[in-house]
């Protein structure tokens, strides 16, 4: 039998800290505080239970703003082989969560253990969130803008490739980097990435690898400069020019 999982709204000022505890309606909740909450007012709250049958306890609060130390800029590919590349050579691997666990799940499934299946899922999107939210954060750390291409994992989850897609969480890569730059006070953008594999950051031309034969070469040469170029980090450079208002040649023939 199917249910939807507890809820429990809570309203400003029906529950604070109490004791070492979160006191709410008359009860006192025991919580691991890694936080700190006995140095915040509690704003709205809620008590949310996950899938596995744990209960959570989600609360805001007024928090100071420091604004980040972070200079100069960065561009972001994002990509399957690496989750993300970014423009000064930094690259996020592909941890293959999902990939990695495909096999157990499979086996818990098949033999109808729900509650092995639930607690497969839930390492899987831990795993994967525990990697997305270290690699922004050291970016949030370290630059003033940042830059992401505008690949859609909503259109290519619709692919064969949704699998892989889904598995790398380009979505939730760049909602945490849109809400902790925000927070941080530095600038985020998305940047069309149109042509930024195949275009050369050096000198400009179109001389990279095309086509989907082009996509197996991970490093190419300008035939027009000379420089050599690992192709996503090219890339990555490219989309951060975009983004500071250098744009490319134009593509075709123009008009006389």
């Amino acid at each position: 039998m199917r249910r939807s999982l507890g809820w429990i709204p809570v309203n400003t000022s029906a529950a604070k800290w109490k004791n070492g505890q979160v006191f709410h309606n008359g009860r006192y909740f025991k919580v691991w505080d890694s936080f700190g909450l006995s140095n915040y007012k509690f704003r709205s709250a809620s008590f949310n239970e996950d899938a596995r049958g744990r209960w959570y306890f989600n609360v805001v609060v007024d928090a100071e703003v420091k604004p980040s130390v972070g200079q100069g800029a960065v561009g972001i590919d994002l990509g399957l082989k690496d989750v993300a590349t970014c423009s000064d050579g930094e690259k996020l691997e592909n941890g293959r969560f999902y990939r990695g666990m495909e096999d157990k799940l499979a086996i818990a499934q098949r033999s109808r253990n729900k509650k092995r299946t639930r607690a497969i899922h839930a390492k899987i999107a831990n795993r994967r969130k525990d990697a997305l939210h270290k690699f922004s954060r050291r970016l949030v750390d370290q630059y003033g803008e940042i830059v992401v291409g505008d690949v859609s994992s909503q259109k290519l989850a619709k692919t064969k490739m949704a699998k892989s897609v889904l598995d790398a969480g380009w979505g939730q890569l760049k909602t945490m980097l849109d809400y902790k730059c925000a927070h941080a006070g530095i600038v985020f953008k998305e940047a069309r990435e149109s042509y930024t594999t195949r275009n050369c950051s050096a000198c400009g031309s179109l001389s990279g690898p095309q086509g989907v034969n082009g996509l197996r070469l991970r490093d190419w040469e300008c035939v027009t400069c000379g420089a050599r170029h690992d192709r996503d980090v090219n890339a990555a450079r490219n989309i951060l020019s975009l983004a500071l208002g250098h744009e490319r040649p134009e593509v075709g023939i123009p008009v006389l």
